[in-house]
């Protein structure tokens, strides 16, 4: 029969009291720190049975190699299970305000130090050597924390005050430590966020290159609702928010055609991510109100099917108003209120939007516009310089539609613009009925005309202007009047 030295048998004992508190215990952090316990002491226990068992292997002697070895395995083993069992609750999972996992590991390394100074004097180069691997394995977590901080510290990809997202955490930095960083959120909490996670997560500094942040507030509008007065609209709201910056300056974009809704964006900026709440908050109150004067509807997210009987339009009051259009133009002046009512009658309304371009210069055309709303940029090209900018009651094209000529320059919406167009057989028709009431009309396009020739000489260096009887006798050839 073997003899069992002594201190096998207290390894054994040891390995059966580790394994006991092990499957006793709920405490997941008494679960986890015991493991290296139960492998240090499962390690001394099978190598001291082989060492038995296979004399020749080593012996066993106080004078053998491994004997330090497995005194410094036994040693923190059994260290690191009194201090784990004695300081953490075993049948609740939780750990000690006072005692956590990082003081707990001092503890268990400070214990391990002092036996391996004055109890293995003569082995303490050795015990040094060993108790580096048992320092590595019992602080494997923290010591990736250790250097997760330090590699923030050295890269600074935050700092103290910042606002910040790591993963599923938002909050202001309050303080960076060589384990963890504490994170205030909004709500007044504390989050503890580790070194080792902040080093695996992506980080997004809202502080960071510049203060100010941008935000967004997304509303939907009818369908009904022009968009110019729309982006008006919502501009005026965001001017209303005591938190948006006015430098950078807010946008508003027209960002989809829903179901029920032409959806838009509003972008702006504060100086302060704490206050994102309350900011968008400030725009979305504002903004309703906003539309509520302007009689801009938010539709209820909802989908109806029903039959609608569409409202008939006032047929005389729009030709009213287009008739009203006509005679604030001096170029209709001399029509009599019959002419003018043909007139109105045949004509086309249309809207355009902010930056298009309603004609293009070079592009044929044989119609031209009333302005009746808004205002318009006349541009020569290539230059783009702009030569004039036509108001409400004033008109353009009629150039192209008198003599057929391609459009001699373009002709941009500086806003929301509604015009008036009329096409030559509307003129033509005028010419067969009263010839004197078509040359008077030529007449005042000619002055027109030699106004814009005179802008594009000053551009180009060429005067191209006609006189007035040449251009009449091109506009009766191409209205077919002679």
């Amino acid at each position: 029969m073997p003899h069992y030295p002594a201190h096998f048998l207290m390894g054994v004992a040891a390995l059966a009291a580790t394994l006991l508190v092990w499957g006793l215990t709920v405490n997941r952090l008494v679960k986890r720190k015991l493991k290296l316990s139960i492998f240090l002491l499962a390690g001394y226990v099978v190598l001291h049975i082989v060492f038995l068992l296979k004399p020749d292997l080593g012996g066993v002697g106080l004078s053998s190699p491994v004997r330090p070895w497995e005194r410094l395995a036994l040693t923190a083993a059994v260290v690191n299970l009194l201090v784990i069992a004695s300081i953490n609750p075993l049948r609740a999972d939780r750990v000690r305000d006072r005692f956590p996992a990082i003081v707990q590991d001092a503890i268990v390394i400070g214990m391990l130090l002092i036996v391996g100074t004055f109890v293995f004097k003569e082995q303490l180069l050795t015990t040094s050597a060993v108790g580096a691997v048992v320092v590595g394995f019992a602080l494997q977590d923290t010591l990736g924390n250790a250097f997760a901080g330090l590699a923030i510290q050295s890269e600074r990809p935050f700092n103290v005050g910042h606002w910040i997202r790591v993963g599923e955490f938002e909050g202001r930095v309050a303080e960076i430590t060589w384990r963890a960083t504490r994170l205030r959120t909004k709500t007044g909490n504390f989050v503890i966020v580790p070194n080792n996670i902040m080093a695996k997560e992506a980080i997004t500094n809202y502080s960071e290159p510049a203060t100010p942040t941008r935000l967004d507030v997304e509303v939907g509008v009818s369908y009904s609702a022009s968009p110019h007065a729309v982006k008006e609209a919502i501009k005026e709201a965001i001017s209303h928010a005591p938190h948006v910056l006015r430098t950078p300056p807010p946008d508003v974009l027209l960002v989809g055609f829903d179901a029920f809704s032409m959806n838009y964006r509003a972008r702006f900026w504060i100086d302060d991510y704490e206050v994102d709440q309350v900011a968008k908050d400030e725009v979305r109150v504002a903004i309703h109100y906003a539309f509520a004067r302007r009689g801009i509807e938010i539709p209820y997210p909802t989908q109806v099917e029903y039959s609608r009987e569409w409202p008939s339009t006032d047929a005389a009051a729009d030709r009213g108003n287009r008739e009203r259009a006509l005679a604030a133009v001096d170029l209709f002046s001399t029509l009599s209120a019959d002419q003018r009512t043909d007139l109105a009658a045949a004509t086309v309304t249309r809207t355009f939007g902010n930056g298009e371009a309603i004609v293009r210069q070079g592009d044929p055309g044989d119609s031209m516009y009333v302005l009746c709303s808004g205002r318009v940029a006349v541009v020569l090209e290539p230059s783009r310089q702009e030569v004039a900018t036509i108001e409400a009651g004033g008109y353009f094209g009629e150039m192209s539609l008198l003599t057929g000529e391609p459009r001699t320059a373009t002709v941009i919406a500086r806003g929301e613009a509604v015009v008036l167009e009329l096409d030559a057989a509307l003129f033509r028709r005028l010419g067969e009925e009263s010839p004197q009431a078509l040359e008077q009309v030529g007449l005042a396009a000619v002055t027109r005309r030699e106004q814009l020739e005179r802008a594009r000489s000053t551009a180009r260096g060429v005067d191209t202007a006609d006189a007035p009887a040449t251009f009449l006798a091109r506009m009766k050839r191409f209205l077919r009047l002679q």
